[in-house]
């Protein structure tokens, strides 16, 4: 391969890995505050669809980000009521908000088939973007994937380095104690989640205003469910989470590469080698138990309830 299509190859990876990146950003700060939420397919295809829609409206693909990241953060507080004030079955209630945001966006997405919207165009770095090779792998790239590094820094400053960080990894670890010192349980969960709902209603942005800037009902296309194994595989740690992404995009990359290669593999087989790939990471990762006791939030899915 030529030096220009080792860089094009790296570009697409990128490209697939950056969905994961987002929606698996947003999952980890909520499972770092003790809340389980397995609804991120469902949010992020809300969130495609609302800024699809909107971008299409208003002829701005921003706004379109802007609108999805609101919905998401709306359709996660539908989770967030449920389970946080009325004690509802947290994997029960992830599992029905990715059936309703299926069908839901569906719904809306019905009189959005085939018709074109405005995409987010890339954004050159002036005197960057011209450097041979890296120019254009690092410095002429899409906002959203500038956004989704910028975002995992400051997540994992934001956990590691400040005080609202602390109490938000004490939350999760023992409600019951940082409740005894004081701290508001719920609403810093209620904040956890909608903070990870909006992180993916970016990324179902992502998908319908540039990565496949076209709307059809099944975008997602199961990358709600990467991104949540995602984050068992980077331990709930936000730099391991930045190789898991990439290491999954790729692969994720790599079966569409081989179609284009014209590999004799059946083409049902190398659609499957993303969720191949995460059911047999996954199971090398649950070998090791005590690397998942160490790291995991004690009270990962646990009801609190506050007691004066």
């Amino acid at each position: 391969m030529s030096m220009v299509e080792v860089s094009n190859f790296i570009i697409s990876i990128i490209a697939a890995s950056t969905p994961l990146l987002l929606a698996a950003s947003g999952e980890l700060v909520t499972e770092r505050s003790g809340v389980l939420n397995l609804g991120v397919e469902g949010m992020m295809l809300i969130g495609a669809i609302a800024g699809f829609a909107t971008a299409h409206a208003t002829g701005n693909a921003y706004v379109g980000v802007l609108v999805a990241a609101g919905a998401g953060m709306l359709i996660s507080m539908v989770f967030a009521v449920l389970t946080l004030s009325f004690f509802a079955n947290q994997i029960a209630t992830g599992l029905a908000l990715t059936i309703f945001g299926h069908g839901f966006a569906a719904l809306l997405g019905a009189n959005y088939v085939g018709i074109a919207a405005p995409v987010l165009g890339k954004i050159a770095i002036p005197g960057l973007a011209e450097i041979p090779f890296l120019g254009p792998i690092l410095f002429d790239q899409n906002i959203l994937i500038y956004f989704s590094f910028i975002m995992l820094g400051g997540i994992a400053w934001f956990l590691r380095k400040t005080h609202a960080g602390l109490i938000l990894r004490a939350v999760g670890d023992s409600h019951d104690a940082a409740h005894a010192m004081g701290y508001p349980v719920i609403p810093i969960r209620y904040g956890a989640v909608a903070f990870g709902g909006a992180m993916a209603g970016i990324a179902g942005a992502y998908l319908s205003l540039f990565y496949s800037p076209l709307w059809s009902q099944d975008l997602a296309a199961g990358r709600g469910w990467i991104a949540l194994a995602l984050v068992v595989f980077a331990a709930w740690r936000p730099l391991w989470l930045l190789a898991g992404a990439y290491l999954f995009g790729g692969i994720t990359y790599l079966s569409l590469f081989l179609q284009g290669l014209g590999v004799p593999i059946p083409s049902p087989l190398i659609s499957a080698l993303p969720y191949v790939g995460t059911v047999v990471v996954l199971v090398l990762i649950s070998r090791d138990s005590r690397r998942i006791r160490l790291n995991q939030p004690a009270c990962l899915g646990k009801y609190f309830h506050a007691v004066a």
